[in-house]
């Protein structure tokens, strides 16, 4: 009952953005994909934000990362470097070429990993914070139309075009009147519901539109929520020596 009142609430805070697409009577599933992802991508510019990511527990205190995110699009890079909490300061994932890296500054090592892997001890991913490629990654099997809170939307099913991919089929829920997705089911390969997302804030960077608000959560155990909150958002240009292994290292000593 909780979580239904929660995510209610969250919904009904959807923020209303200028309209920059209208639907039409046989909707072009394909082309709305590139749009979603053309208006989170930066291809054109750097972008990089501070995210904090609340994650709850039932029965534990919840638990409070700051992150600082580095991306450059058009190089397929980004850094995400921890800020807080003290214990885990200087820890960072690097994205090189198709390599993604965890770097521990207290064993001095770094560890491969995966865009699919959970950042620190949330339900957030290293994808959450990556840019967008659902017009890449997957292709539209059905679609339906529907409402969520005020908002008339297309609910379209996605299957995976390979193993690469954090999710084998994801379920969105686009706005009618705007290309933004306000709600993201995805599921496993024998097609398990494995998280709920939630979009419930947008803000404007440049010419782009990202979530500002997100809330993930866990369908495989029960009562477990992260929210991520994105502030000092920017576009300005970032140097070249922080997509480095160097940089992980020279910052977290």
């Amino acid at each position: 009952m909780k979580r239904l009142i929660y995510t209610s609430i969250l919904i009904a805070a959807l923020t209303v953005l200028t309209p920059v697409w209208v639907a039409a009577e046989d909707p072009d599933f394909d082309s709305i994909l590139r749009e979603i992802d053309d208006l989170a991508n930066f291809s054109e510019s750097d972008f990089s934000a501070v995210y904090t990511i609340i994650s709850e527990r039932p029965g534990e205190e919840r638990e409070v990362t700051q992150a600082r995110l580095f991306r450059r699009d058009l190089n397929d890079q980004f850094l995400i470097l921890i800020l807080q909490p003290d214990v885990q300061r200087g820890q960072g994932y690097l994205q090189v070429d198709e390599n993604v890296w965890f770097y521990d500054p207290e064993s001095r090592k770094f560890e491969r990993t995966t865009i699919r892997e959970n950042i620190q001890n949330s339900d957030a991913q290293n994808a959450d914070l990556d840019q967008s490629s659902f017009s890449s990654d997957y292709t539209v099997q059905s679609w339906q139309e529907g409402t969520l809170g005020s908002f008339d939307v297309y609910v379209v099913d996605l299957e995976a075009r390979s193993s690469d991919v954090a999710y084998d089929q994801v379920r969105l829920w686009i706005r009618q009147d705007q290309t933004i997705v306000l709600k993201e089911e995805d599921f496993s390969v024998n097609g398990r519901l494995m998280r709920t997302v939630l979009y419930p804030r947008y803000e404007r960077v440049g010419s782009k539109i990202i979530p500002k608000q997100v809330l993930i959560v866990d369908e495989l155990n029960d009562g477990e929520r992260t929210q991520l909150t994105m502030t000092d958002a920017t576009i300005q240009t970032i140097p070249d020596s922080v997509f480095s292994k160097a940089y992980l290292e020279r910052v977290s000593n």
